[in-house]
């Protein structure tokens, strides 16, 4: 007889393409399953981009040909024993109820699955797929454009969808991503004063910029920070404070 255990169904949107959607889909998906003990299953509705299916192509590809990663993913697997989570490529229309024929067809219990959504509301099914989410999660940088297309898009969650009650959204999250320690920016202020003002959440976590979260493991290298078939190296993690915007994501997820 089935539990009545519910997944949480968690969505890194933005309505701006090049602010780490994939990126962060990956690397909380990946945190959560290999090294938190969560079961997860990722849905990549990005079409016709799917990079997260791309993604873990490659990451296949680097660890059969890099001996050090090899055996790290042997020992990951063999220590948790668990396989890799799940990646199904789908479009956006129809993706919630693929994610429920999953859940009720999967043998083990879904803690969380996570959605990879396109970047535009043009797209046909992206407003049902977004209402089906339990919690939107948005990285934005203090970029004016980015920002005016951010808070718009939110507040249309927020305002329309949200108080309509024709949804399953419990909470949106801003969250600031690619932050320079070494610049203090009024940006930021002004934003936050804005982000405020509209009754607009924002997580107390900044993710500070870094290279890694351009590219995935090199030939010979010795650490991984994003990944789909093994978690983020902890001291990485640390330095971008990816650790803390983690804590706060289970905080606010609630499982």
């Amino acid at each position: 007889m089935k539990t009545e255990h519910k997944p949480v169904f968690v969505a890194f949107s933005s309505q701006k393409g090049g602010v780490g959607k994939s990126t962060f889909t990956a690397l909380a998906a990946s945190t959560l399953h290999y090294r938190l003990g969560y079961n997860v299953a990722v849905f990549d509705a990005d079409f016709p981009q799917h990079s997260l299916m791309k993604m873990k192509a490659r990451d296949l590809s680097m660890v059969m040909e890099n001996e050090f990663l090899k055996k790290a993913a042997f020992r990951q697997y063999t220590a948790i024993n668990k396989k890799a989570y799940p990646i199904f490529q789908h479009k956006a229309e129809g993706v919630l109820q693929a994610a429920y024929d999953f859940v009720e067809t999967s043998s083990g219990k879904v803690d969380y699955i996570f959605f990879d959504l396109p970047g535009t509301v043009n797209t046909p099914g992206i407003l049902k797929a977004l209402t089906g989410m339990h919690h939107i999660f948005t990285p934005i940088t203090a970029d004016r454009v980015v920002m005016e297309s951010t808070l718009i898009f939110s507040q249309l969650l927020k305002d329309v969808l949200m108080k309509k009650g024709e949804t399953s959204i419990e909470t949106i999250n801003l969250f600031w991503n690619q932050v320079d320690g070494r610049e203090r920016s009024p940006l930021y202020e002004v934003y936050n004063s804005i982000i405020a003002e509209l009754g607009l959440s924002l997580m107390n976590c900044q993710i500070m910029s870094s290279t890694r979260f351009r590219k995935e493991s090199e030939a010979g290298a010795r650490n991984v920070f994003r990944s789909t078939l093994m978690p983020p190296d902890e001291r990485l993690m640390k330095n971008c404070r990816l650790d803390q915007f983690i804590t706060e994501f289970l905080r606010i997820t609630q499982l």
